[in-house]
């Protein structure tokens, strides 16, 4: 009984490795690559250099504040309005950070700084699907998942702008989609995850933030109505669950 219990030991520091946080990130790198290089060709395709392009994938590393980047440099929009919508659009990352800190408060602030920062929409949903299978995190292990998620965009933003030239039109490859297609593989991998009990739950709580997003979008940009919406619907969440 004491060898079994070893073992389960043993295999549950293996899971917390950094080697498999590289392992765990490996089933996303399709979606960087294929955003990373449509984020590079319509930066070059906007008027901006390819050195600047990897310096916005080193230094903003957020796929949606890039696109939106070179759209408003495009149309001419001064810094203050740049800086502003991409400031809003990435506003969620403030509730993502705030949902897995409670797993990291043995680390120091300087390491879960480090944690946040390379905190993307993939690797928190990558963490996500493993807190929804009760299984442990360490900051090695995120950091393999961040790390190999960073460099992957890095490079996948600087082939991107140096092919930009011969990729025009990313559109006509589907590249558009990809992103929304790694999401709903990330949702799906989620719901089969939950446990059956729950899953009515969870849906009707998808459906009400899905509609609170509609309405609001009447009201407020759809950025805004997004992370509005997930305020309410997880308030409703934590009072609504048993």
């Amino acid at each position: 009984m004491a060898d079994v219990s070893v073992s389960m030991e043993a295999e549950e520091k293996r899971d917390m490795t950094f080697r498999q946080g590289v392992k765990d990130c490996i089933p996303t790198l399709l979606g960087y690559i294929s955003i990373g290089i449509a984020a590079g060709v319509v930066g070059v395709a906007a008027g901006i250099s390819a050195l600047e392009v990897v310096l916005l994938a080193l230094l903003v590393y957020a796929g949606s504040a890039q696109f939106i980047f070179a759209a408003l440099v495009l149309d001419g929009s001064p810094a203050a309005a740049i800086i502003l919508t991409t400031f809003i659009v990435n506003l969620r990352h403030f509730l993502m950070s705030a949902t897995l800190a409670p797993h990291f408060t043995q680390y120091s602030v300087w390491r879960n700084i480090g944690i946040g920062i390379l905190l993307t929409d993939e690797t928190f949903g990558v963490a996500s699907g493993r807190l929804q299978l009760k299984q442990r995190m360490s900051a090695s292990w995120m950091n393999g998942l961040n790390i190999t998620a960073y460099l992957c965009w890095i490079v996948s933003c600087a082939a991107g702008a140096l092919f930009g030239n011969w990729l025009s039109d990313p559109e006509a490859f589907g590249l558009d989609f990809a992103l929304t297609a790694m999401f709903i593989a990330l949702l799906v991998l989620q719901l089969d995850a939950i446990e059956s009990a729950k899953l009515k739950h969870h849906l009707r709580l998808m459906g009400c933030i899905v509609l609170l997003m509609a309405g609001f979008s009447f009201f407020v940009s759809s950025h805004m109505a997004v992370l509005l919406a997930t305020i309410i619907g997880a308030t409703i969440g934590v009072v609504t669950e048993k």
